[in-house]
């Protein structure tokens, strides 16, 4: 039984036009398609730029900032797969629609959420929809232009993907900076807006509908099983540092592991009797395919920590304006852009699986960079310093990022290129929400640690500015151990705009001098905790890269068993690794 591909192309016959007489409207669908692909890949990166502005503005817990970025993956994650087969099921244009009216709802309560909890619950119903709408991008690409207008339509996919990744933090640092009419970061959400309603309109006319004519029924308890079993490993990951690692959360982590192997099951037994599982298991059988999903999986959990950290460090660390912090962004979204297109066109087809191992050292190298000048430079490194090692670990990414899918699925029936994409996809996304949920565990909670070391560093300094404000030097101790017990008191705070009870307000300029040499600790402890993050972001990179050898050496040509080109499936070349982020 042919599996159900996320693109919906599983079958020959998907259409109700003739593909051999294109649509003439086809060029103004591909506009509203490309401009929902486009929303929600700004949407993603112009997030992270806004994040300290947002925790700033709703006085937001560190869990809260880590739901907003992640609930958005998480929810993205766990509906993609039953996003493409609702599009099989109940055609292709009528779920684009849904998930891109609901995408602009969502945008709408996310702009205008007076809470930190509801903006998460809007971020996860805007992931939601988003899983319902993109899905749908690449079936509708397939179904409505000819395979030999097809590489024209990629490359313009790839110039859309590329210009997101540039055009987002920079987007976002001026709509946070202008503070347009007084409404701080909302109008980043705002912005989908008028660009939902505009696309909604086209979309309705020009679009033409389409399903897969031997669509089943959708696997719900295999929908319900993954989102209970991921929920379940998610949640205390995200919540134990606000409730103190409390012993539910671990017996619910313990417990997602029998929920999980009771999916697996289902699953199994589902795909044995011949019906139609969420997840095809077999796909499994393939050593690529099974070690691809682990070395996606931890791949994306890396740069899931890595880029909720980097805003962090940039704007609470250093002191940046939102701005200031997406342009510094820059060259590593060329260096990405720019790999991406020599790695799959030049790179891979001569040498194989080297690139993408290359590619993770790269990476891990330019971090390592990163972390070096960051301890020499501290508060004052800047935007053109920070320019070589952000673009040598973008080139590294996009070595990897663009050729893994085919190196991945190289020994995957083309039959089944739909739904090993869907899988791969999925677990980029779950790695992401995995990697933010873990920044609680590599950043958050060393933050006392941190700021530990970076009051001891300052005593110097405190003392000389203490003694400058006429404090005998007699007292100096005692002021300096009541400022270090309140700043490492602060740095533990699960709410950053809470005060301890050990920060005593102090008179006149000892006053000032403190609250000066606090904020100063307190750049110092984000500082401290980046550098021991990408630490952390810089070994994974070297697990992904023990992982790899585990691939083939060389993207093979596609077995055709059970479909060929002429069939209608979508090739793993049709589907860009960036396609899901």
């Amino acid at each position: 039984m042919a599996s159900t591909d996320i693109t919906g192309a599983d079958s020959p016959d998907q259409t109700s036009g003739d593909i051999s007489n294109p649509d003439p409207k086809r060029w103004l669908a591909l506009a509203v398609i490309l401009s929902a692909a486009f929303m929600d890949l700004l949407d993603v990166t112009i997030v992270n730029v806004a994040i300290p502005s947002i925790q700033n503005q709703m006085k937001a817990g560190y869990s809260a900032i880590q739901w907003i970025t992640a609930g958005y993956a998480l929810a993205f994650a766990v509906v993609l797969i039953t996003g493409g087969r609702l599009g099989d099921i109940y055609g292709r244009k009528r779920l684009f629609m849904i998930g891109m009216t609901g995408f602009t709802i969502a945008s709408a309560l996310c702009g205008f959420a007076a809470t930190p909890g509801m903006l998460i619950g809007a971020r996860v119903f805007q992931g939601g929809m988003a899983a319902l709408m993109v899905p749908q991008v690449m079936a509708i690409i397939h179904v409505t232009f000819p395979a030999h207008e097809r590489g024209k339509v990629m490359g313009m996919f790839g110039a859309i993907v590329g210009s997101a990744a540039v055009a987002g933090p920079i987007l976002g640092g001026l709509l946070v900076q202008w503070n347009l009419f007084g409404l701080h970061w909302r109008p980043i959400f705002l912005v989908n807006l008028p660009v939902g309603i505009f696309g909604l309109i086209v979309a309705f006319r020009v679009i033409t509908e389409s399903r897969a004519p031997h669509a089943t029924k959708l696997d719900l308890p295999g929908v319900g099983l993954s989102v209970v079993g991921l929920f379940m490993l998610v949640f205390p990951l995200m919540q134990g540092r606000d409730l103190d690692w409390p012993v539910w959360g671990w017996v619910m982590m313990a417990a997602a592991v029998p929920v999980l192997v009771l999916f697996v099951l289902y699953e199994r037994r589902k795909g044995r009797r011949g019906d139609s599982p969420l997840v095809e298991l077999s796909l499994f059988q393939f050593r690529s395919f099974a070690s691809g999903i682990v070395t996606n999986l931890t791949f994306a959990t890396t740069l899931g920590v890595f880029f909720l950290v980097w805003a962090l460090y940039m704007q609470l660390g250093l002191g940046w304006t939102p701005l200031h912090a997406g342009l510094t962004g820059i060259p590593f979204s060329i260096g990405v852009s720019a790999a991406a297109g020599m790695s799959v066109q030049f790179l891979v087809p001569k040498f194989g699986r080297k690139v993408v191992q290359f590619g993770v050292l790269l990476m891990g190298g330019g971090m390592v960079l990163y972390i070096e000048m960051a301890e020499q430079l501290d508060l004052s490194f800047a935007s053109w310093q920070m320019a070589l090692p952000l673009l040598i670990t973008g080139v590294g990414m996009g070595l990897v990022v663009a050729p893994i899918f085919d190196l991945i699925l190289t020994d995957v029936p083309l039959r089944d290129a739909g739904s090993a994409s869907g899988l791969l996809n999925t677990s980029q996304q779950l790695g992401q929400a995995f990697g933010i949920a873990l920044t609680a565990l590599v950043f958050f909670n060393l933050m006392g640690t941190h700021a530990t070391k970076a009051v001891d560093d300052m005593k110097p300094e405190v003392t000389k500015a203490l003694v400058s404000a006429g404090v005998p030097a007699a007292q100096t101790d005692q002021i300096f151990a009541g400022f270090k017990q309140c700043t490492v008191d602060h740095a533990k705070e699960k709410d950053p705009s809470d005060t301890p009870a050990s920060c005593r307000p102090q008179p006149g300029q000892i006053g000032a001098v403190l609250q000066q040499q606090g904020a100063k600790a307190a750049q110092h402890t984000m500082v401290g905790g980046f550098e021991t993050t990408l630490w952390f972001v810089a070994g994974g990179q070297f697990l992904v890269f023990l992982l790899m050898f585990f691939l083939p050496k060389n993207v093979r040509a596609k077995d055709t068993e059970g479909g060929s080109q002429g069939s209608g499936s979508e090739s793993a070349e049709d589907l860009p690794p960036v396609f899901a982020h």
